[in-house]
């Protein structure tokens, strides 16, 4: 680590003393990472650090890209989009080029692309990308869409849209109670619930809607009781982390067995041990694949490596796939000239661990699938391995191609004046 850089920037894959003949520090292309590290949703942080470390540190173990290896800085965006944007400028003034995020909600994603392109209209010839692989707000790649922001997750309007398809099959879901963190995204998912849920089920009653503070609420149980109140039978809520973990146990401690359907809780650590520990409810939720998943050997192959390496479980490789795009654009485009890099990456197609993959270069949102899978116990046939040294796994119900998921874009994209 180069001895002049401060601390609070913890290098985690320097490789910079790769060098010609050992007697010159070589370039390096640095991605600074900023999501929340301290808090409520620390663990959500981690989880997303580590599979950026872990792409990192194997793209420079096979020599980097055109043999440039990668640095990855990190910061912590404590959920605020104030400490977002600090950490944006001191990630700027150590020659960050592209930034990676998405943990911290989408009004802080949102503020983090309108500094960067403020700062890159005013500083042409040193831009900063950035590459967003969870805040997942329809309007980053809509009405808000920007060029130097990516979004490689599906988005909130796409997932939903997985999720009512599906929903279209189960007759036994009657009544839906939609409760939400109180924040732009859990009002999208409410929205989104009532609106495509219903259109494709027009059938279904909505019994109720509330809205709570986010990473603040120690006890659900008041909210539950308003769930049984309105007689509802299922749960459509956008918690994530701790707010879905104690809403489990708020239910399940009432015993109460509801089915919820929500957009990534199964994919953040302790979600599976809390639906074990209520032992009630059946958590349905929609991502790019589970642990588990059949004929995705290649996606098992990523998940063992990374257990070996990490030593902990491999659960997003949207987030991995983040990391090996910008490579791979990095190596089309024959620069680390992040204009020339976000140009290379529009309309890229790449062959990932869970297939190809697009980026639309239109709005910049990445085409990818969507498994609807539901967390269960362990049965030897659909379910067939524990996860969380508990006797539950991921069942899944549904694979839906990203054609099928393919919404419009309200996108007008406005390009750089030097393209």
């Amino acid at each position: 680590m180069p001895t002049l850089l401060p601390l609070s920037l913890r290098p985690l894959a320097a490789a910079a003393l790769l060098c010609a003949g050992g007697a010159q520090a070589q370039e390096t292309f640095k991605i600074a990472y900023i999501d929340p590290l301290s808090g409520p949703f620390a663990n959500v942080g981690e989880l997303m650090l580590n599979h950026i470390q872990f792409a990192v540190e194997d793209i420079n173990a096979k020599g980097g890209v055109n043999k440039v290896p990668l640095q990855l800085l990190q910061f912590d965006s404590k959920l605020s989009a104030q400490e977002s944007q600090s950490a944006l400028q001191a990630a700027i003034d150590q020659g960050a080029r592209a930034i990676i995020t998405g943990g911290s909600g989408s009004s802080v994603v949102t503020a983090l692309v309108q500094s960067a392109a403020r700062h890159n209209q005013r500083n042409p010839g040193k831009e900063v990308m950035v590459l967003n692989h969870s805040s997942i707000d329809p309007e980053l790649t809509g009405k808000a869409c920007n060029f130097w922001h990516f979004m490689f997750d599906a988005n909130t309007a796409m997932r939903m849209k997985a999720i009512s398809d599906y929903i279209k099959t189960e007759p036994s879901i009657q009544k839906v109670y939609l409760l939400n963190q109180d924040y732009a995204h859990g009002k999208q998912w409410a929205a989104y619930g009532r609106s495509m849920v219903g259109a494709a089920r027009p059938d279904i009653q909505f019994v109720g809607e509330t809205l709570h503070p986010i990473g603040k609420v120690k006890d659900f149980a008041p909210y539950v009781s308003k769930v049984k109140a309105s007689g509802a039978d299922t749960i459509i809520s956008g918690n994530w982390g701790q707010d879905m973990a104690l809403l489990l146990k708020a239910a399940g401690d009432a015993g109460l067995d509801y089915r919820y359907f929500n957009h990534s809780a199964g994919g953040v650590p302790g979600t599976v041990l809390a639906v074990s520990q209520a032992g009630k409810g059946q958590l349905t939720w929609v991502a790019e694949w589970h642990p588990g998943q059949a004929n995705r050997p290649a996606a098992d192959a990523q998940a063992k490596a990374y257990k070996a390496k990490m030593g902990k479980d491999f659960l997003s490789p949207r987030i991995d796939i983040t990391v090996r795009f910008l490579a791979a654009a990095i190596q089309k485009s024959q620069s680390t000239d992040p204009l020339k890099v976000a140009t290379a990456m529009e309309n890229m197609v790449l062959d990932t661990s869970i297939g190809k993959v697009r980026m639309r270069g239109q709005d910049h949102q990445l085409l990818l699938p969507q498994v609807v899978n539901t967390i269960a116990p362990v049965d030897g046939k659909r379910v067939t391995a524990g996860w969380e040294g508990t006797q539950w796994g991921f069942r899944t119900d549904a694979v839906i191609p990203a054609e099928q998921l393919t919404l419009d874009s309200a996108c007008q994209m406005k390009r750089p004046e030097r393209l």
